[in-house]
């Protein structure tokens, strides 16, 4: 309808009996619709594509085209075909008025008739017509409404589970932050104490043996007991060996200290507030962790990882999170070693598993990190759907398909950076870490 309502509508009046359209142009005119008039079908259909009216009032029997065909032709087209039309003729057979509804008409008036019924006939179908169409519009606004809603719901759906993730992420993290500086705590409170009887020791020891040198030295020939127990104890080997034994005692209480060391770094809770971290510390952690998966044995090949570093400021982020990316991208890349070892192995080929780890800055406001190996590499389709949650091309056991998932999470939603990957088979696969530095 081209108003807003029926009392200011457009009407089109198709007959070609001059004194009908006298008749129906003055009843018409004094209710203030705006009156179009045609003589014959085609200008009827010419003139409705063009002013597009509210209604038509279509006479059956004119020159030419008739009125069943004319309003055939205005039902076809896009244009037109929503437009009321109501029939007005002298033919009052019912297979006439069957066939003008069939065709699409709304009403029919039959000859003679009474402008009084013409005009009631004529505003009931404006305000049909008007409510269609506002009941059209409000379909439309309600529809979209459901799609935004829709929309809306599927996003707050979207962020409940991430927040979920991260909640569970988090809570991860925390416990296993208590837990490790627990076991830390624990180890180091005996390692301080065996550490410090070590340096004890040590002096212990050297004065003893220097006390023997000086026994042998001025009594050079002992009793034959003493000589036999001093081969029994093998005394001499003894001499030699317990400096080194303290030696690589402390050997091993420094790398009990490096991995509880290692063990706090990497899993540093700070969970609910940034803090200015060393990035190279937290991955250096990483690796003492993995060190046993880098060595080679039984079904399990040597990897090799080679360390450019930049010179990286500290970064202000939440060094636990950053540290758990860094093991489930470096542990990732050992896992697709190990799947192909046993097959590289038993062919007797020979080949070098190599992570190649790179820091640098970007612009002075990201902290570029690449961990890239030279494995196997991942398919497109794959490589699709890698971050996606709790997908996984592991066995069944051996993966949630929820570590890079997460690691996207830590990355963009908590540190506002991104995690890329790039990989083609047979080339290695390599994540790209961007990080801001404030």
């Amino acid at each position: 309808m081209n108003s807003s309502s029926s009392e200011h509508a457009t009407i089109l009046v198709a007959d070609d009996n001059p004194t009908n359209l006298k008749v129906l142009c003055s009843a018409i005119a004094n209710l203030g619709w705006e009156i179009l008039v045609a003589t014959d079908g085609e200008s009827a259909i010419e003139q409705a594509e063009y002013a597009h009216p509210d209604l038509i009032l279509l006479d059956v029997m004119m020159p030419g085209m008739d009125g069943f065909e004319t309003c055939q032709k205005l039902k076809e087209n896009t244009i037109t075909q929503d437009i009321p039309i109501i029939f007005m003729t002298a033919l009052s057979e019912t297979i006439d008025k069957v066939k003008g509804l069939s065709l699409g008409a709304v009403d029919y008036i039959t000859k003679p008739f009474q402008p009084e019924e013409v005009i009631a006939r004529i505003n009931i179908h404006l305000k049909l017509c008007f409510l269609t169409r506002q009941l059209a519009v409000y379909n439309t606004e309600l529809e979209q409404l459901v799609q935004e809603r829709t929309a809306q719901l599927s996003q707050a759906q979207q962020e409940l589970h991430e927040s979920q993730l991260q909640l569970v992420q988090f809570e991860k993290i925390s416990s296993l932050g208590q837990l490790v500086a627990g076991v830390a705590h624990e180890i180091n409170n005996p390692l301080t104490f065996i550490g410090t009887s070590l340096d004890f020791l040590d002096n212990f020891i050297s004065d003893l043996l220097y006390h023997l040198k000086l026994y042998h030295q001025f009594y050079p020939h002992p009793v034959e007991e003493i000589v036999e127990d001093a081969k029994d104890i093998e005394l001499e080997r003894m001499i030699v060996d317990l400096p080194k034994m303290i030696s690589s005692m402390n050997v091993g209480v420094e790398r009990i200290h490096k991995i509880t060391t290692s063990l706090r770094i990497f899993s540093r809770a700070d969970i609910f507030h940034k803090t200015s971290f060393n990035i190279h510390e937290g991955i250096e952690s990483t690796l003492v962790l993995l060190k046993y998966r880098l060595q080679i044995h039984k079904n399990r090949l040597d990897v090799e990882v080679i360390k450019n570093y930049g010179n990286l400021p500290l970064v202000d982020c939440f060094p636990g999170q950053l540290n758990q990316v860094f093991m489930n991208i470096i542990s990732n890349a050992i896992d697709a070693f190990d799947e192909s070892a046993s097959k590289i192995l038993n062919e007797g080929k020979k080949f070098q598993g190599k992570i190649h780890i790179s820091t640098a800055v970007k612009g002075n406001t990201y902290i570029i990190i690449s961990i890239k190996d030279n494995g196997a590499g991942i398919s497109p389709e794959v490589k699709e759907r890698i971050f996606e949650q709790f997908f996984t091309t592991k066995a069944v056991g051996k993966g949630t398909g929820l570590g890079l998932s997460i690691s996207r999470q830590i990355v963009e939603k908590q540190h506002k950076g991104k995690l890329s990957c790039f990989s083609k088979v047979g080339e290695g696969t390599e994540f790209v870490i961007e990080i801001p530095i404030k």
